[in-house]
């Protein structure tokens, strides 16, 4: 493992049911500091991770996936933290498979666990369609299973990522109009336990959300040339 020190990221929401096996196979696994975010959630979620060992940071109306993922980004960054894992509190996302992830940091700043067995027509559909609108030759590309080191971590913390509406696409062309480096890593999921995508749950959910990212594609596409923006980072 190439990052000594790491945190784990899990945005949730109304996620009782499984945050708390999650939580305890990932001390068990490796021993990672964990912070769990909880959006908005009217259940026990924030309740059993913090019996879990977890530091959790609530919002008090749920502002979704992303700006809580952002919220323990920001929270690994301000605390020195070199790497952040983010990964889903709904069972997919398999505590077992980070090794996949960390194998890779020696070399690429992101590295995404891809599972391209999963999901609908629907989902392969977009996936397809993200993947010729962006450019970005990554299979599973709204996977949020990742592994984030400091250079996309620190970019990631930023008020220009805040105006990112999803975690997937959108963060991916921030980072690569940056010059960071994307490889993705074919990892075992688990169909979700309780709940339902976001995206994926209809051809209407599926059709906005081309939308959204066809319009976060075109104001994200071009390489930033700004030398004042970029010294943010630099």
């Amino acid at each position: 493992m190439a990052i000594p020190n790491i945190l784990v990221v899990i945005p949730a929401q109304d996620e009782a049911m499984t945050i708390g096996p999650l939580l305890a196979d990932i001390r068990t696994r490796y021993g990672f500091d964990v912070v769990v975010i909880d959006d908005g959630s009217k259940d026990a979620t924030a309740a059993i991770a913090r019996e879990n060992g977890a530091v959790v940071l609530p919002h008090l109306r749920a502002l979704g996936a992303w700006k809580a993922t952002q919220t323990g980004l920001r929270y690994a960054y301000s605390r020195s933290y070199e790497g952040v894992i983010t990964m889903d509190a709904d069972g997919q996302h398999l505590p077992s498979e980070m090794a996949a992830l960390l194998s890779k940091t020696d070399s690429v700043d992101v590295v995404i666990g891809s599972c391209i067995s999963r999901g609908s027509f629907l989902r392969h559909v977009a996936w397809k369609s993200f993947r010729v609108m962006s450019g970005i030759n990554v299979k599973d590309i709204t996977s949020g299973f990742r592994l984030y080191n400091l250079a996309a971590l620190r970019v990631l913390s930023t008020k220009e990522a805040t105006m990112l509406e999803f975690q997937d696409l959108g963060v991916l062309l921030l980072l690569r109009s940056l010059g960071l480096s994307i490889e993705e890593v074919n990892v075992d999921m688990d169909e979700r336990i309780s709940g339902k995508s976001r995206i994926f749950n209809s051809w209407f959910s599926v059709s906005s959300y081309m939308l959204t990212t066809a319009i976060v594609c075109l104001t994200k596409a071009i390489p930033l040339r700004d030398v004042r923006y970029l010294k943010r980072f630099y």
